[in-house]
């Protein structure tokens, strides 16, 4: 949380909002963010928290571990038509990179901005060359990007 926490303003700039669902309480959230996360990050957590006590958010996600009670951690990118773009699955001990997260929602950006006639191909970065998915390119990929 303090990772995404510190990404607050760049996700702003991007036109990023971001929630962060749980099963903990919004009682539980508010000691949390008071507690510990506004010791990580100045002024705490900066996006709203989601109680999802009965886990049905995280159930229709995928995420929600039955046996534990508990949402694993994922991280969506839906875009404004309400469309996954993409998302991301750990298990709860292993953590997320959210530079990645920062340059797939770029990605998903420049896609849609490009009204789908681009694409990002693997570590796709701002000013890198993109695809333009086309019969033509079909075996010469490599002439025309090289990662």
């Amino acid at each position: 949380m303090a990772a995404v926490a510190a990404k607050a303003e760049e996700l702003k700039n991007l036109g990023v909002e971001v929630l962060a669902i749980s099963i903990d309480s919004p009682f539980v959230h508010k000691v949390w963010n008071e507690t510990e996360l506004s010791k990580l990050i100045d002024g705490g957590f900066p996006f709203v928290m989601v109680s999802d006590g009965a886990g049905k958010i995280g159930q229709l996600y995928g995420v929600y571990d039955q046996e534990a009670m508990v949402n694993l951690r994922g991280t969506f990118l839906i875009d404004p038509d309400g469309v996954i773009q993409t998302m991301e699955i750990h298990n709860a001990p292993i953590g997320r990179n959210f530079n990645e997260l920062v340059r797939r929602v770029q990605a998903a950006q420049h896609v849609r901005n490009s009204g789908g006639t681009e694409a990002a191909p693997a570590n796709w970065e701002p000013g890198k060359p993109t695809l333009k998915p086309d019969i033509k390119i079909a075996g010469k990929v490599y002439e025309v990007y090289k990662s």
